[in-house]
């Protein structure tokens, strides 16, 4: 690592305040928790069967190469921090800053302006009535967000079990919803498909990939916290691996199982999951509704997990690009000394989520298409991140030679940079079609009515998507800006972390 890349004073200070708690098993179902979203199993089933395929092609040519890259560099470069200190070492900080902040947004952005109006409508939808704009309405989305940030908050001990059970729900829930689809089948049928409908089409990779990159990609983000993992060199291949294949069964099983009990033309982006639960569940006769209800209860407490995820996750980057110089300095670079968790950068993930969830509560009309747009390209900054992120992976191996790596990928320097490129090249993909929707189809004679899908006009959108990108990398760079001090202070070694305590059971 050159002089100019060394950790701060202030980041040093910080990886002392950290807790070594979590082991292999937490690590799998965290990484589980946070990147298999049941959110999107509705969304690529829009597709219809091609859905399927195009969710298998990315399996086997996207997340093979991705989860082997990261493999060996989340082993090899284990210091607090993840992504950030990736790019960091490989590009510098400015860039590292980049690639932080474009990761880091989108997760409030996510909970606050998403996943807190899904949870809502399926409570109103299969539990309680919930008026839009209630007073109810309200108090529950502000709950589900706050609910996220505490576990973000408390000690890392405590806060990773409501991932870890939401996790282990959410595979209890597709594994029973699978094998009911299978009884469902038997007694009553199946919609009709043919091969032919799993062919791929243009408009189904331009349309399915972005959500589909969006729900593969994640996995090395554990690396956030590695330095409260008690052995990541060792555990992080192993966990990489485990929930990527775990998250591609996720994946590849339900969407097939929606596609063969709910019509193409009848399934909805947001109920697509539960639609076709209260499908199956007549299986179940004079118990089916209670079942529904238990069902829609277990799916939004996951919900809730899989937000907490990314808040424990993110948070701590953040926080360790903040105490590294790059995000406004010292503030926001500082742990708890008692929970060992960035305090400061949990509330602010709170407050910006809190406020998206607002702004989204008044908007109507065409102010709602709006600000669908810039809640669309604030969650496609996850994607965009990864054009810095795969390249600093691939340049990492080449300009550390030396670093010890716990694994590796037996392939030579050419050969895991082709499956770097290979990587990267789908997150290109990804990205262009979700900041320039339209572009690619109609460069291949494809017929994309803009407004009728969007609410907008193209120019419209672009000048909300653009300006969105614009105004998130001046943040960057003034936040970069006022780091300047703190940066000023490097050279220091990064203290080892304290071991767990030795009276901890293990598992």
């Amino acid at each position: 690592m050159t002089q100019t890349n060394q950790p701060t004073e202030l980041a040093a200070e910080q990886h002392a305040l950290l807790h070594k708690t979590l082991r292999r098993f937490d690590i799998v179902f965290l990484m589980i928790a946070a990147v298999v979203g049941l959110e999107t199993l509705g969304q690529v089933s829009l597709y219809g069967a091609e859905a399927f395929t195009w969710a298998l092609v990315l399996a086997v040519f996207f997340l093979v190469p991705y989860g082997l890259i990261f493999a060996e560099t989340g082993a090899a470069f284990s210091e607090e921090g993840g992504a950030y200190t990736w790019v960091r070492d490989a590009f510098g900080r400015p860039a590292g800053a980049v690639a932080a902040i474009l990761t880091w947004i989108t997760q409030p952005v996510w909970v606050g302006g998403s996943m807190a109006f899904l949870a809502a409508e399926t409570i109103s939808t299969y539990i309680t009535p919930l008026e839009h704009g209630s007073f109810g309405d309200y108090v529950f989305k502000i709950v589900f967000i706050w609910v996220t940030v505490l576990a973000a908050i408390v000690s890392l001990q405590k806060g990773k079990w409501l991932p870890t059970s939401g996790a282990l729900l959410k595979i209890g829930l597709l594994v029973f919803f699978v094998l009911t689809t299978a009884i469902y089948a038997v007694q009553n049928g199946v919609v009709g498909i043919s091969p032919g409908d799993f062919s791929p089409s243009l408009l189904g990779l331009f349309g399915s990939v972005p959500i589909l990159l969006f729900a593969y990609l994640g996995f090395e983000s554990s690396n956030s916290a590695a330095g409260e993992m008690e052995n990541p060199a060792r555990d992080v291949p192993v966990s990489i691996f485990r929930s990527c294949a775990t998250a591609a069964a996720c994946y590849l099983l339900p969407i097939f199982a929606i596609l063969l009990v709910v019509p193409t033309e009848d399934i909805t982006g947001i109920g697509g999951l539960l639609d076709a639960v209260g499908t199956v569940y007549s299986v179940y006769g004079g118990a089916a509704d209670a079942l529904l209800k238990l069902t829609a209860f277990v799916f939004v407490y996951i919900l809730m997990s899989q937000g907490a995820a990314w808040m424990i996750i993110s948070d701590r980057m953040q926080a360790m690009t903040a105490a590294d110089g790059s995000f406004f300095g010292g503030f926001f670079g500082r742990f708890h000394a008692g929970l060992g968790t960035p305090v400061r950068v949990n509330l602010l993930s709170g407050v910006v989520s809190t406020t998206f969830m607002l702004v989204a509560m008044q908007v109507t009309g065409s102010g709602a298409s709006v600000f669908g747009v810039v809640l669309t390209i604030s969650i496609s900054t996850f994607l965009l991140s990864y054009l810095l992120v795969i390249p600093a992976a691939i340049r990492l191996r080449t300009r550390y030679p030396e670093r010890h790596r716990p694994f590796r990928v037996p392939v030579s320097d050419a050969g895991f940079a082709a499956l770097g490129w290979t990587a990267f090249a789908w997150v290109l993909l990804g990205s262009w079609v979700a900041v320039f929707p339209g572009t690619l189809e109609r460069l291949f004679g494809e017929d994309y009515p803009f407004k009728d899908i969007w609410g907008v006009s193209q120019t419209t959108f672009e000048v909300f998507t653009l300006g969105t990108l614009a105004c998130l990398l001046v943040l960057c760079a003034i936040g970069y800006a006022r780091g300047a001090r703190v940066r000023g202070d490097v050279g220091a070694p990064v203290p080892p972390v304290p071991p767990a305590p030795a009276e901890e059971p293990t598992r």
